[in-house]
């Protein structure tokens, strides 16, 4: 389906320096940020608290999260398990102050507000929960990478392969520049989010060295920044249509989803914005500069090297 047809290429390769020394500042700055502030890690990677309440009617959660986070826990996290009236509430490791300790203080607060709530349960979740966390989001992570790499490098070529991956951990590294830099809680809905950016990015490269391989055999007299141009100028509309509906429902969620979905579509919509940048102005242009050409994609018949073959020049 198309809305509209571009019928003159857009020399985006012309400009593609430019836009990849401003992708290279951008990707320095989230290196920095991550360095130098770090990540907000939330209760599910540095441990806290759960407490589980109970409520005689279905629980008002924002009233719930409004009530403890007075008490000093900004960053505590409310949700339903079971049924309505069943609250589970994480709080994150305060110095100096206990795991029982918090409780109380938190229960105090919750019976002064509505005296029908119940304590269910209380525990703490120790670090080392945490750094099982952390290590296997790292190994998804690397598999997830390891995954795009094999699987590009035999549906086009290495280069693409290469390409594609650095494009694809340049919208991460971003990502996770946002979180470092304004203090975002890094959650594992986060984190969920971070490697559906993966797939969601590597889609579209895919898109674009589809249609780079298909006008490398179509437009034998177009050199290869004439092939890309065409390539991505042919898959806007797609890309407007696509990313367009994808980011109408990012953004339900972010807007009515609640606190608990904000920042996994906040960490949605920075990806699919970056990912649309970067497969156009860093995928390709990678490609390109790592010299692919019409030969790394297309076999060329034994008979299109002898002269003296009437068919010559035919491509298999």
């Amino acid at each position: 389906m198309e809305f509209f047809r571009i019928k003159k290429d857009i020399p985006f390769m012309k400009h593609a320096l430019i836009f990849n020394a401003i992708s290279f500042a951008t990707f320095a700055f989230a290196v920095f940020f991550l360095f130098s502030r770090g990540l907000h890690l939330s209760v599910e990677f540095t441990g806290g608290t759960v407490m589980e309440v109970a409520y005689s009617q279905p629980a008002d959660l924002s009233k719930v999260r409004d009530t403890v986070a007075k008490l000093g826990f900004p960053d505590v996290q409310v949700q339903n398990f079971g049924t309505a009236r069943d609250v589970m509430i994480r709080l994150p490791v305060q110095k100096g102050v206990t795991s029982s300790q918090q409780s109380e203080r938190v229960i105090g607060a919750l019976k002064a507000a509505d005296p029908d709530v119940n304590l269910r349960r209380t525990e703490f979740v120790g670090p080392q929960v945490g750094d099982e966390l952390v290590k296997g989001g790292l190994m998804a992570l690397g598999m997830v990478v390891l995954g795009i790499v094999i699987y590009l490098a035999f549906r086009f070529e290495w280069k693409f392969g290469v390409a594609a991956i650095i494009a694809n951990l340049h919208d991460v590294v971003i990502i996770l520049g946002f979180f470092a830099f304004f203090q975002w809680e890094f959650s594992l809905s986060v984190l969920a989010a971070v490697l559906a950016v993966l797939g969601y990015s590597v889609n579209e490269s895919v898109v674009i060295f589809d249609r780079i391989r298909e006008a490398f055999r179509r437009f034998r007299k177009m050199n290869t920044h004439e092939v890309i141009d065409h390539a991505i100028t042919s898959t806007m509309s797609r890309t407007i249509i696509t990313h367009a509906s994808t980011e109408a429902m990012v953004l339900s969620m972010f807007f009515f989803g609640g606190p608990s979905l904000h920042y996994f579509a906040l960490a949605l919509t920075i990806g699919i914005l970056f990912g649309i940048y970067s497969s156009v102005f860093v995928a390709a242009a990678i490609a390109m500069w790592l010299g692919v050409k019409r030969e790394d994609l297309i076999k060329t018949a034994r008979s299109e090297t002898d002269p003296n073959d009437p068919n010559a020049g035919a491509t298999v």
